[in-house]
């Protein structure tokens, strides 16, 4: 039997573009692996509604090619299934987590104590880290002469197509996907989330189509608004590898060739959004305790606050602010929250509350489908203050101006919290400023089914203002 060729499937679960999978396809018969390793990652091992959703991308690509899954720490599980089949060669997608660098070192030792040559390839992201440098020599600290940087390379490398795939017919066991109980039973929270989503390939190309179809024109305008549906719902896609940023960019800059310039803003600004995406790794490859530490040593010191309760209202979307109520139930809904409510939502949680980012980190961590550990700490530390090329720390969110501006008719509110959904526009976002009769008119009362805001906002700032204070003055 022709010995075959082992393809360690990561966040690559997909056929086409995948470099890895087309080495090992022209290699020889094909054995595909997935690994559910929650040894390596330690804490940082996938939170539920990223099971949810692994769940059914492993489903769907089952469905399209002979998938072998295995359970355990990876290396040891490559060297079992190298030794099992006697494969000559793997290839896998590079990772960039904190782990993943020692990791891949164990299964490139694991390979060659087999006899087998390792490879290992990018397409996670269009630039490795090492490859995007300042003039000094130096990783980027700012996004925007970063993105430049990565601009002034030219245009990615062409498509991969889905190559022809022979699978090797030799014996190997297999573990049954639904024995890895992923997927939510008792009780099924992710129940809402098959009504937004469609995990896999297929389904990352039609959200693709149709971001370029429906969204894509308005991108740049309507971004920020979470009552439009403009943005392009990519993040989770890209996050499992269903989809590559070279496909995602490659059909963009095709929209806006065949536009004529009219779509020269928006494609410029999604474009931009890509390889924010590209420098959060950027900096998570160069500072790896991104994820844990403040990239500014200095908050290290910072006074935050320990209180369990006010968390777990700020988790349940009962702050008693709409605008982040809303985004809080969302999340909790859907997977997914709103770029611009994800701010304002973090913004409320560090700086009126005074709760440290590592604890929303953590909470967006167990709840949205595109959690990502590159992604998710270099937003919350910009969010906070602490992070590379972040928002002043004194820039603190208003709930009530940022919802105004950015929902003007309620409409996200509305969806979100129903109990406010009667209420006029004059007082959606500031429901405690409406007279007693527009409350009673609406069904609304404060304290019974809508709670009163936790916090007052012009304190709460003050409060946040004067710790900041505090840190300078300590350092």
């Amino acid at each position: 039997m022709t010995s075959p060729a082992l393809c360690w499937l990561r966040q690559d679960l997909r056929l086409t573009d995948n470099a890895a999978l087309t080495a090992a396809a022209a290699a020889g018969p094909v054995v595909l692996l997935y690994v559910l390793d929650d040894t390596t990652p330690g804490d940082w091992q996938a939170g539920g509604a990223s099971r949810w959703w692994l769940h059914h991308s492993l489903m769907r690509l089952a469905a399209e090619v002979p998938l072998v899954l295995r359970r355990g720490p990876a290396d040891k599980v490559i060297a079992e299934v190298l030794a099992e089949t006697g494969a000559s060669s793997v290839h896998f997608t590079r990772d960039y987590a904190p782990w993943a660098g020692p990791l891949e070192r164990r299964v490139k030792a694991a390979a060659e104590a087999a006899g087998a040559a390792c490879h290992r390839y990018g397409g996670f992201l269009l630039h490795e880290p090492e490859s995007i440098r300042n003039g000094s020599g130096e990783p980027y600290r700012v996004y925007t002469p970063f993105s430049k940087a990565c601009f002034a390379t030219g245009e990615p490398k062409p498509l991969k197509p889905a190559p022809r795939l022979t699978a090797w017919t030799g014996n190997i066991k297999t573990d049954r996907l639904e024995d890895w109980e992923l997927y939510p039973s008792r009780p099924d929270w992710a129940s809402g989330f098959a009504a937004v989503w469609t995990p896999g390939e297929a389904g990352a190309a039609a959200r693709l189509k149709r971001f370029i179809r429906s969204g894509l024109a308005d991108y740049a305008e309507a971004r920020d608004r979470p009552d439009r549906e403009v943005t392009s719902g990519l993040s989770p896609h890209l996050h499992f590898g269903e989809i590559s940023p070279a496909q995602c960019w490659h059909a963009v800059r095709r929209a806006q060739l065949a536009a004529s310039g009219k779509l020269d803003k928006p494609a410029e600004k999604f474009l931009k959004e890509v390889l924010w995406r590209e420098f959060s790794y950027h900096l998570l490859h160069h500072w790896p305790q991104l994820p844990v530490e403040p990239f500014r040593p200095e908050f290290n010191g910072f006074p935050w606050r320990s209180d369990e309760a006010a968390l777990r209202t700020w988790q349940r979307g009962q702050t008693g602010y709409p605008i982040v109520d809303a985004g809080m139930r969302e999340l909790w809904a859907t997977g997914i929250m709103h770029n611009r409510v994800r701010m304002i939502a973090a913004s409320f949680l560090i700086k009126d509350l005074l709760i440290p980012w590592q604890a929303g980190e953590r909470w967006f961590w167990d709840t949205l489908v595109d959690a990502d550990i590159g992604s998710n700490s270099a937003s919350w530390q910009w969010v906070a203050g602490c992070g590379a090329d972040a928002a002043p720390y004194f820039r603190i969110f208003n709930p009530v101006l940022q919802g105004e501006k950015f929902d003007p008719d309620g409409s996200y509110v509305r969806k979100w919290v129903p109990e406010l959904a009667r209420l006029p526009n004059e007082f959606i976002h500031r429901p405690w400023e409406a007279p007693q009769l527009v409350l009673a008119e609406a069904g609304v009362a404060p304290g019974r089914n809508y709670p009163h805001p936790m916090v007052d906002h012009g304190k709460a700032r003050d409060a946040a203002l004067a710790a900041f204070q505090q840190l300078k003055g300590a350092a």
